[in-house]
C-alpha cells in the first residue's frame, strides 16, 4: 500500500512542518536570549543569573537548526490539518486570562477557574469530578508552594 504522505513529502517544497517548528525554536531561542542581556552574566566559575538562561536559548538554537535542517521528509505546511484548533485556542485563551488575572484574582482563583473551564467545559467532565479536582489542585499548589516550599504566590483582591 502506497504511503498517503509519500505525495506531500515529494511536492511540499522548502516550507515544511519540522523545518517551520525548527525555525520558530531558534526564533524563540533568539528572543530568550536577547532578554537575557538585562541580567548579569557573570563568569563559568561564577555565573550570574543570567548565565543558564542564555545556554539553554543557545542549547534549544542549536536544536531548533537541526530540526530544520533535518525536517526535509516531513508534511508540507499547506497539507497540515488542525483538527484541534478549537482546543488550541481554548487553551492560549486560558493562558491569557491566567497572566492578566493573577494580581487582580490571586492564584487560588485563577487557577480554580482556569481549571474548572478547562475540565468541565472544555473536557466535558461530571461536575462533582470537576469541582473536586479543580480545587484540590488550585487549593492544594497553593499551600505547597506559598506555605510549605516558602515561595509566596499573589494573594488577589478578595484574600483568597
Amino acid at each position: 500500500m502506497a504511503d498517503p504522505d509519500a505525495a506531500a513529502r515529494v511536492s511540499g517544497g522548502l516550507w515544511r512542518s519540522d523545518r517551520v517548528a525548527g525555525l520558530g525554536l531558534v526564533v524563540f531561542a533568539a528572543i530568550v536570549a536577547w532578554q537575557t542581556h538585562a541580567l548579569p552574566i557573570g563568569t563559568l566559575s561564577k555565573p550570574g543569573p543570567g548565565y543558564m538562561p542564555l545556554v539553554l536559548a543557545a542549547i534549544l538554537a542549536a536544536l531548533g537548526l537541526l530540526v530544520a535542517w533535518r525536517g526535509g521528509e516531513s508534511v508540507a505546511m499547506r497539507d497540515l490539518r488542525w483538527p484541534e484548533i478549537g482546543h488550541v485556542i481554548k487553551i492560549l485563551g486560558c493562558c491569557a486570562f491566567a497572566a492578566a488575572a493573577f494580581e487582580p484574582l490571586g492564584f487560588r482563583l485563577t487557577v480554580l477557574a482556569v481549571a474548572v473551564f478547562l475540565i468541565g467545559i472544555v473536557e466535558r467532565r461530571p461536575v462533582l469530578a470537576t469541582a473536586i479536582i479543580s480545587a484540590a489542585l488550585s487549593f492544594g499548589t497553593f499551600y505547597l508552594f506559598n506555605d510549605l516550599l516558602k515561595t509566596p504566590l499573589p494573594v488577589g483582591n478578595f484574600g483568597v
